[in-house]
């Protein structure tokens, strides 16, 4: 797991300019001094707010004191109390600008903290322009003169009147203790998440959504929380599967390794190491399954990497075990750290932390999208204020692509880091989805079927998502909205079933329902062929019609003995002959197509039976979509 990286700023040397300077430490008052020290030891403990009221006695008892100002300004810093910050840095430097001044460089933090980075840049090109200006402060000094420069161009090409307001997820979730990593199935009705308890051993934890409440979170049920730690952590869209981070384990590859667990009638199985083809004997961490778990993202320090700990993905096989991981390239790793990916329900936003690409001066939180080429774009800052001075922790969106959760340390959090939630800015949201879940099944004993469920945008041809049903049939699918899908299921002794679904019209986040029942393959079985299409009074197939026609001819290749007929239909209007003529041609094109693609000829027989075979009504658009199809029918098994 990441650790999170603090700045003392109130410890910076301030004597580069102290020869001119008008402030004496020598003369400050030596029970003021003794404060101060004590402060420093409650600052140097992490114990802020203790080191606050030390440094506001020392100040009491001598309000000449500068070095306890500046002390004071870096402990707000360390509060995230930037105003605060900014308020003593300016005391002190107006009490004496020569020996406060190195100061100017966690000043110009401070003030890109509270949001102000033209002041911000103004302050520390004030200080470059300094002579003698020691190595080390003009080193960090440039790295901030960039990320604040970053900063300025960002507003101006990004406006608006978004507002960032996070809120504690309150009593329900947090506790005085550190919570962190929170993800979701995608109905958004489970909250699961890692607790650090007593500073030490990490477990899941989870809290339900009923209505618009969360309940009080309990450790996950079942066997997956150890005497050991369990940290970083995914559920998978459906809720079945929970990835996560193991360390230092007795079958562990290396430092840290990725784990699964199943969910099972009892609660969440034992956990299962993912083995070596995702395990190295060097770092694995933070896992994220795609929403149809065909996919498995996760950082890693593995040798033969770009930098410090690349994002890779990994493929499920089909045999069921994870294939080599592939480096997400150059155009997302960097020379430094890339960790916490997270990809949306969409399956095509990828959001994630570097240390390396260019941002605010902390880990900052990115955006890339997958194109229909199936390549990532270049990331994309979050900007201000998601992204700020600090280190940003995971992002997880919901399936609404709007509610947004991560883990901070804000100002009103009961201890530790929280969880919050918050509305993501429009631009950086990833694409809506709809749900699609339902149940596969045996047409004529309506037992429910393991099968593979897949889906194709029919524009693209790409598959969009590709899962297994449950061992009873069931199965879930998050699409984007906006397109038109192709979507088939197959099983072996069955014949496939495929549908044209148009999407386009769904509203976002509603879930569409379809269950499927396949045909046991047999003589006289038959299924309708949706998605071959014809221009009217054409009978030449369309391109778009080639995945539905791959279907068929592999259908004939994994059924060596089987024959079929192929009929054509048509509607009402027009003449019988006409109708008749053009069914036949149809049928005549899906042969043709067969042999074309190595199907001997006496497997199959060509038909048409124009408009005499309705199935719907011809009085109605709709009844005559329905009459004009294509048909497969089993003739010899």
């Amino acid at each position: 797991m990441k650790s999170r990286m603090l700045y003392f700023t109130f410890l910076i040397l301030y004597s580069t300019f102290s020869a001119t300077a008008q402030y004496d430490p020598e003369k400050i008052d030596k029970k003021a001094i003794t404060f101060y020290d004590r402060a420093m030891e409650l600052a140097e403990a992490a114990k802020y707010k203790e080191a606050v009221a030390s440094l506001n006695e020392a100040i009491r008892r001598d309000e000449r004191y500068i070095d306890a100002y500046l002390s004071l300004a870096g402990v707000y810093g360390e509060l995230k109390d930037y105003t605060q910050s900014v308020s003593f840095y300016e005391k002190a430097i107006s009490m004496d600008s020569a020996y406060t001044a190195e100061s100017l460089l966690p000043y110009a933090i401070n003030l890109a903290g509270k949001g102000n980075f033209e002041k911000a840049l103004q302050t520390i090109n004030s200080l470059l322009a300094k002579p003698d200006l020691h190595p080390t402060t003009k080193k960090a000094a440039e790295y901030r003169q960039r990320s604040f420069q970053f900063a300025i161009n960002y507003a101006k090409t990004h406006t608006g009147n978004y507002l960032f307001a996070p809120q504690n997820m309150g009593d329900a979730v947090n506790t005085s203790e550190s919570e962190y990593f929170p993800t979701m199935p995608v109905d958004g009705k489970l909250l699961v998440y890692t607790r650090r308890l007593n500073g030490m051993n990490e477990d899941f934890f989870a809290s339900e959504k009923t209505g618009t409440a969360w309940a009080k979170s309990v450790r996950l049920p079942g066997n997956i929380n150890t005497q050991q730690n369990e940290g970083a952590q995914n559920i998978s869209s459906d809720g079945e599967w929970l990835v996560f981070t193991g360390c230092n384990r007795p079958d562990g590859a290396g430092s840290c390794d990725i784990y699964i667990s199943y969910k099972t009638p009892d609660g969440w199985s034992p956990a299962f190491n993912l083995g070596s083809n995702i395990n190295t004997d060097q770092w694995e961490s933070q896992p994220c399954l795609s929403p149809d778990k065909r996919d498995l993202y996760f950082s890693s320090r593995r040798f033969g990497g770009l930098g410090g700990s690349d994002l890779y993905v990994s493929h499920l096989l089909p045999s069921g075990k994870w294939g080599k991981p592939e480096n997400l390239g150059p155009g997302i790793n960097t020379t430094g750290d890339e960790y916490s990916p997270f990809i949306h329900a969409d399956n095509q936003t990828l959001y994630f932390n570097s240390n390396s690409l260019q941002g605010y001066g902390g880990d900052d939180l990115f955006i890339t999208r997958k194109s229909a080429d199936g390549k990532w774009g270049k990331p994309e800052n979050l900007g201000y204020p998601i992204n700020t001075i600090a280190n940003e922790g995971t992002l997880f969106i919901g399936a609404d692509a709007k509610t947004a959760y991560y883990a901070s340390d804000r100002g009103d959090s009961k201890g530790g880091l929280d969880i919050y939630s918050f509305e993501m800015r429009e631009d950086a949201r990833p694409a809506r989805t709809i749900w699609v879940k339902g149940k596969v099944f045996d047409k004529k004993t309506t037992a429910g079927l393991p099968s593979s469920v897949e889906l194709i945008d029919l524009a693209t041809k790409q598959t969009v998502s590709k899962v297994q049903t449950d061992e009873t049939g069931n199965y879930l699918l998050t699409l984007p909205v906006g397109k038109d899908y192709v979507f088939n299921v197959a099983r072996k002794g069955y014949l496939f079933y495929s549908g044209n679904y148009s999407l386009k019209t769904k509203a976002p986040d509603s879930t569409y329902q379809k269950d499927i029942p396949l045909q046991p393959i047999e003589v006289d079985a038959s299924i309708v062929l949706r998605n071959i299409f014809f221009d009217t009074k054409k009978y030449e197939v369309k391109p778009e019609s080639t995945i539905e026609l791959d279907r068929v001819v592999q259908l004939l290749k994994d059924n060596p003995t089987v024959k079929i007929q192929i009929e054509g239909h048509t509607d009402n209007v027009g003449t019988a002959a006409d109708n008749q003529k053009l069914s036949t041609a149809r049928a005549i094109s899906v042969t043709n197509y067969l042999v074309v693609n190595g199907i001997k000829g006496d497997r199959f027989v060509a038909k048409g039976f124009g408009a005499s075979k309705p199935v719907a009504d011809n009085k109605t658009e709709e009844g005559r979509a329905q009459n004009r199809r294509t048909e497969l029918k089993i003739t010899a098994k």
